[in-house]
Parts: structure tokens; C-alpha cells; sequence
């Protein structure tokens, strides 16, 4: 479904409902507690849904009972956007379900990373634009006064700025226009050759991961290599790859990167401050961007 019209759902206004749900790990209910009256003092009416805190193995309920709670708040002609408790691991699980809900006749914000990759690419499937970006934790310890926070509310009342990013010596200048899809990649990797496949030719992907060794990350770049998708990318964002160790191939995973792309003539940022880090600055998934990229900056606008 992504040859049709990308759909922007409609800005946050004041009233709107704005749901919090866990499609994956369990969630610390404080956490959630805390990030409501942030998004209250916005003017937003947040609410909790009914299996957010529920407890399944290591996943907030069971698959019939986190499927409920975002069935539930993508069909809400109230609720204008969801945004995810965290990640973990279980989104995938629910994919197949949301795949048949009618969510081009009445589009929502989807939010969150990590895990909520899946979601993102649920709604590139369905040409819907989502976020990448800060779930209920960083929102409450930061009570919403920092920039990622910040952003994420500009971007939800209708709002796309632009990022701009300090250069890294591994950059390969150039200028690329595309859509905009990616998250975690070994969320995405895992959905190669399945209908959520968001890693397809004339894209620009971004990617970001933790605790993943170099050699792991480097199979999936093979993997991308040997299908032909690698080489047909239109340009690549390199966000934070946290919690790993150098090994004897490569002292640092954008090494490895650098080398896996070094034949390719697209432009290659590195160092954009998404990922498992403190600093996770939102990203507009299934947006068209102009990505231009130097040694000295990376800048990324949204024009449609």
C-alpha cells in the first residue's frame, strides 16, 4: 500500500484523547502515571488503556489483550494519537491483526521506538506517518521540558522542523530526496520479505540499535547487500548504536557500517541523536525528506 497518498493524521487540538498503551514489555506504572499530567498541561485529555499494566511472562498481557487495547484507540474517533508505555519485545506479534483495520479512513499518531519499530512499519504498509520517538519514561523524567519532548508535541500539533546535526569525519556528502522509514534494525531486519518490509529501493533509511555485536549487525547488512536493497538506497542515517563491544573486524559498528556502504554513491550520515540514548530526537517515519550531508552537518526537512 505504499504507491498510494501518504496520510498525515490531523494535528493534535485542545480536548483531543491521547491514549498510552503497551504493545510489548511490561511497563513500570509509575512511569505512565507521571507522564499524564505533562500531556495534560498541553491541553490533551491522555488516558490509560485497560491492559496497559498487565503482566504476561515478559509482555504487558497477552497478544489478545494488548491487540485490544490499540484496536480499541485506533478506532476511537476521539483519540488522535497513541503513544506506546516502551518498548521490549511483542509488537510483532499483534501485526497481522492491525493489518486489517480500516486505518487509512480515520489515521492516528502512532509513538514510540525500539520495539514499536514494528507499529512504524505497520504504517508505512499503510502509507500513514508515524513517530519515532521518546515513550512515557523519558517524557516523565523529563516532565516534557526537553528538546526531544518538546519536539515530539510540536510535531503532534502539526509542526515538522527540521533536524540538524554536527558532522562526523565517516559522512559521505551528497543530497537525496526519499522516504523517510526505518527505526530499529533488528526490528526491521526481522521483517525483510514479509509485507511490513519498509527496507525497499529509492528510501532513506535510518537505523539505530542496542546490544547488538558488530558481526550481528554486519549479517543484516549482508543480508541487505545480497538482496540488491543495499546498493539501491537513496541515503542513510546512521543513528546510536549503544551497548556493544569492538571485536577484531571492526573498533566501532559505524566502522563496519561505513565499509558496508563504501561502495555505494548515496549520501551516508552517522552520529544523528536517535537510538537508546537520553538525546532521542523524533523522527517523521513515511515522510518525504530532503536529506543533505557533509562533513560539517547533516540536515533532514520534511517537504511532504
Amino acid at each position: 500500500m505504499t504507491d498510494t497518498p501518504i496520510l498525515t493524521p490531523r494535528p493534535l487540538a485542545m480536548g483531543d484523547r491521547v491514549a498510552i498503551v503497551s504493545p510489548a514489555g511490561i511497563i513500570k506504572p509509575q512511569l505512565v502515571y507521571n507522564c499524564l499530567p505533562v500531556l495534560a498541561d498541553r491541553g490533551w485529555v491522555p488516558y490509560v488503556g485497560e491492559n496497559t499494566f498487565n503482566r504476561h511472562g515478559t509482555f504487558a498481557g497477552t497478544a489478545d489483550e494488548r491487540y485490544s487495547d490499540l484496536e480499541n484507540a485506533l478506532l476511537d474517533p476521539d483519540t488522535r494519537a497513541i503513544i506506546c508505555s516502551r518498548g521490549g519485545y511483542g509488537a510483532v506479534h499483534l501485526l497481522d491483526r492491525l493489518d486489517r483495520l480500516p486505518l487509512r479512513d480515520d489515521p492516528k499518531w502512532i509513538v514510540g521506538y525500539s520495539d514499536i519499530s514494528a507499529l512504524h512499519a505497520l504504517m508505512t504498509r499503510h502509507g500513514i506517518k508515524s513517530i519515532h520517538a521518546p515513550m512515557t519514561k523519558h517524557i516523565s523524567e523529563h516532565r516534557g521540558l526537553d528538546v526531544d519532548s518538546i519536539r515530539l508535541f510540536e510535531m503532534l500539533g502539526g509542526a515538522t522542523p527540521k533536524i540538524k546535526a554536527g558532522g562526523h569525519h565517516m559522512n559521505r556528502d551528497g543530497h537525496a530526496e526519499g522516504l523517510l522509514v526505518g527505526g530499529n534494525l533488528a526490528v526491521i531486519a526481522g521483517l525483510l520479505s514479509t509485507p511490513f518490509d519498509v527496507i525497499r529501493p529509492g528510501r532513506i533509511l535510518f537505523i539505530e540499535d542496542i546490544a547488538e555485536p558488530i558481526y550481528k549487525v554486519e549479517r543484516i547488512f549482508y543480508t541487505l547487500k545480497l538482496s540488491g536493497v543495499l546498493s539501491s538506497l537513496r541515503g542513510l542515517v546512521v543513528g546510536r548504536f549503544t551497548d556493544y563491544a569492538p571485536d577484531r573486524g571492526s573498533k566501532t559498528m559505524e566502522e563496519m557500517i561505513s565499509r558496508m556502504v563504501g561502495e555505494y554513491g548515496y549520501p551516508v550520515a552517522f552520529g544523528i541523536p536517535f537510538g537508546h540514548v537520553d538525546h532521542n530526537v523524533p523522527m517523521l517515519c513515511s515522510s518525504i525528506v530532503s536529506l543533505d550531508v557533509s562533513k560539517s552537518s547533516t540536515l533532514i526537512r520534511t517537504i511532504g
